[in-house]
């Protein structure tokens, strides 16, 4: 991992000063204590400047890199919810879009997947198979908790989620209560922050009891089909 400039220049700080440490002792005249003891205090203090160029990739971590997701720009959205829920959704979910570092958002609701919307996959490939929420959703439903899956890659029933997008590095699961939930793909790994975590938990209380209100409307004994549309204007672009 390359380092940054002001960790690169502790470090060569760090060495060059060590170096005249070990040059003043082999060419001094006499060994006096005083000039002993100034040595040892200076090679200390050079230690420590390396020590710092090390460990200054723990105390500033270099961000994760952005995986290259294969998929188009869109919108899906049930074409029957309500005004007032339709309006939520967009709303919400362009501001996750484009305040977060969320590739994608899935909203589902008893039974049904209400929204999709970010990359959707390409044109060349496969319709997107319909999300059912696995045991990692249902957890996060009955815990009422939120589930943030830093590296997807490392937990076991990832498959959950291949039906939200393939390939992606994070997941963050946001229930609604035991009824549903809203999915956040991460472009990267550990890309989600606290304040990411607390402004979905914030929006999802928020929808919830929009959607609950709009209630029987949201129920249907079929659901219909997501009605799938280009990204409109001022919707976030990769």
């Amino acid at each position: 991992m390359a380092l940054p400039a002001p960790a690169r220049v502790a470090l060569v700080v760090g060495i060059a000063g060590l170096l005249l440490v070990v040059v003043n002792q082999l060419t001094a005249a006499s060994q006096e204590p005083a000039l002993t003891r100034a040595g040892v205090l200076a090679a200390l203090l050079a230690v420590g400047l390396m020590l710092v160029a090390v460990l200054w990739t723990r105390a500033v971590p270099e961000a994760a890199s952005r995986v290259e997701l294969a998929g188009r720009e869109g919108l899906q959205l049930q074409p029957d919810l309500p005004a007032a829920v339709r309006e939520e959704l967009g709303w919400g979910s362009q501001m996750l879009l484009t305040a977060s570092p969320a590739a994608v958002v899935l909203v589902h609701w008893r039974g049904r997947t209400l929204l999709r919307r970010g990359l959707l996959p390409v044109p060349a490939q496969a319709q997107p198979q319909p999300f059912q929420p696995g045991a990692i959703c249902r957890r996060a439903m009955d815990r009422d908790q939120p589930i943030s899956l830093v590296n997807l890659s490392l937990y076991p029933g990832r498959e959950e989620f291949d039906g939200l997008l393939p390939g992606l590095p994070s997941v963050l699961v946001q229930p609604l209560g035991d009824e549903g939930v809203v999915l956040l793909g991460g472009w990267s790994v550990r890309c989600f922050s606290r304040s990411d975590l607390t402004w979905t938990e914030g929006w999802a209380r928020r929808l919830r009891a929009g959607m609950a209100a709009a209630d029987p409307l949201l129920i249907q004994d079929e659901p219909s089909a997501l009605n799938d549309r280009p990204m409109p204007d001022g919707a976030p672009q990769d």
